[in-house]
């Protein structure tokens, strides 16, 4: 028995040094499988933390959920990031300037489809724009805070409406955060984001954990599923009590009626009347802070 308690303790304190000869190989072991063809086949003498075939297996899902868990809190705690207003809206969305050019180039194409939809990308480069504003808005403030007090823009990390917010707060001269998902299709983080605050997730759960956890608004822009998504997932944990109310935005009052009809569904009887009372819609970025600020009596 002391035996092997000794051998037990040596082996812990030596995987305690990054620099370790067994975390080395393990790592080392980890890069030929990466190159290596086929599949991964079960092997009993890696690491367990180091052995991606045994991580991926079904049985060890529920540490998987504690990992994504745990490495951002980490990273939050130890750049002392306690409050955050999170950006949802559509991945879609270009700047002005290059929905302009865009629309520009196609004028004698011809393409009378190819027209419209730059012309629909011009209209709704307001949207960017709005949001860039929205995020160098928030960092301005925010700049002038203790660190205590400080709000940082807080996004999925991608293209569109979510660079915009991050794009705004970066040229604030802020950090801003970006949460970025694993899809089959391309999603790219943004290069706004501050790299020691940008996290991949593989679960769209644990994803949306961390954007509520410090939360201290949610401002919605337009969007497809993803963001209504989301919206639908901060709206359901207020109005259940099961999260802190916070001040939840709808950026875009034309967009957002013909989207959600929450007088029909109160006339239906399926959200009570004053769960209409949950949402601000707004056209304008100055109105979306004011709701933030009249929440919680913050000064100018």
């Amino acid at each position: 028995m002391i035996r092997q308690n000794a051998i037990k303790i040596v082996g812990m304190k030596s995987l305690n040094d990054l620099k370790s000869t067994a975390l080395m190989d393990a790592w080392a072991d980890l890069q030929s499988i990466a190159h290596a063809a086929g599949d991964l086949e079960p092997d009993s003498n890696r690491i367990a933390f180091a052995d991606p075939e045994f991580l991926l297996r079904r049985e060890v899902r529920g540490i998987r959920f504690q990992l994504e868990l745990l490495k951002p809190d980490l990273a939050f705690q130890a750049h002392h990031i306690e409050n955050t207003i999170v950006v949802f809206g559509s991945a879609r969305f270009k700047p002005a300037d290059v929905a302009a050019a865009d629309l520009a180039a196609l004028k004698d194409s011809g393409d009378a489809q190819a027209i419209k939809i730059a012309e629909r990308d011009v209209r709704n480069a307001a949207y960017y724009e709005a949001a860039r504003a929205f995020g160098h808005l928030v960092a301005t403030y925010s700049n002038r805070q203790p660190p205590a007090d400080q709000l940082y823009i807080c996004t999925g990390g991608g293209p569109g409406v979510m660079e915009a917010a991050n794009r705004g707060a970066s040229e604030a001269g802020a950090p801003t955060i970006g949460l970025n998902i694993t899809l089959p299709h391309e999603q790219h983080v943004n290069p706004y984001v501050t790299p020691a605050l940008q996290f991949q997730f593989h679960y769209f759960a644990l994803r949306k954990m961390h954007f509520m956890m410090r939360a201290k608004a949610m401002i919605a822009f337009p969007g497809g599923f993803g963001t209504l998504d989301e919206l639908f997932e901060v709206i359901t944990l207020v109005q259940t009590k099961k999260a802190t109310p916070v001040p939840i935005i709808l950026f875009g009052s034309d967009y957002w009626q013909r989207v959600l009809n929450l007088d029909w569904l109160v006339e239906e009887g399926t959200i009570s009347p004053e769960d209409r009372a949950l949402l601000v819609v707004v056209d304008d970025v100055a109105a979306a802070w004011q709701a933030i600020a009249h929440f919680y009596h913050l000064a100018d």
